[in-house]
């Protein structure tokens, strides 16, 4: 799925309308997640009145503000507008974080192309490795909100890293970009535990070195006092 967008320049939905045309910038963002490639026009009237139900249903899974946990999903709006103004009015009204193909990007026909997107609006859902989940999911989030994700994940069989056990980072292959910081911020109880047992254990320790000195100054003492006895 990742190799579709590799020599493309994806933008972000955002105030500065970040452009993405790295290859560890795209893999980063859409590695290891359900697509949702959004085809719509600004000049069709079911577009207008789906695209406030798409918003919603992508905020509610990856907005902090909504979830803890952002899931693994990524949004592209490729664009069927007549022109760069229309564009910007259907991009007006989705989530920041959707991506989007430049309005000059003949890749957007191509696309249609690809899936046979023939009615508008239309929502094609690809699993990590490319293959179709949906041809066109426009129906099931409006019927069943953000229930739609649990199915496409269980389907695409996403891994979901964050509630990953530590053992299984013993693996560097399988730790994210992002592992570093998240086990520094979230530290895991087993993470406590050891802490907690290791000052103990330095402190056991030390005891045991105080209590070894005092047996020995003790033997000393006694050395001695024995010693002044024998004289007298």
């Amino acid at each position: 799925m990742v190799d579709l967008f590799l020599d493309r320049v994806l933008v972000e939905n955002n105030s500065d309308q970040d452009e993405l045309n790295t290859e560890r910038e795209i893999i980063g963002i859409l590695e290891n997640r359900v697509l949702l490639l959004f085809f719509a026009s600004a000049e069709c009237e079911k577009c207008q009145r789906f695209v406030p139900v798409l918003s919603s249903f992508f905020r509610k899974l990856k907005d902090p503000a909504y979830i803890e946990y952002p899931k693994l999903l990524a949004l592209i709006y490729i664009s069927l507008d007549q022109s760069e103004e229309q564009q910007r009015e259907i991009l007006k009204e989705l989530h920041k974080r959707t991506l989007f193909l430049g309005f000059d990007d003949p890749y957007r026909k191509e696309l249609q192309a690809m899936f046979k997107v023939k009615d508008v609006p239309a929502v094609v859902v690809l699993r990590p490795d490319g293959s179709v989940l949906s041809p066109n999911a426009v129906r099931d989030i409006c019927r069943l909100g953000t229930d739609c994700f649990r199915n496409w994940q269980e389907s695409a069989e996403l891994v979901e890293r964050t509630f990953m056990l530590n053992e299984e980072f013993d693996d560097p292959n399988l730790r994210s970009a992002t592992d570093p910081v998240r086990r520094l911020k979230y530290k895991t109880e087993d993470d406590k535990r050891n802490k907690r047992w290791w000052k103990l254990w330095v402190k056991g320790k030390d005891g045991n070195g105080e209590e070894e000195k005092d047996e020995a100054w003790d033997m000393k003492r006694k050395s001695a006092d024995r010693g002044i006895w024998r004289k007298r």
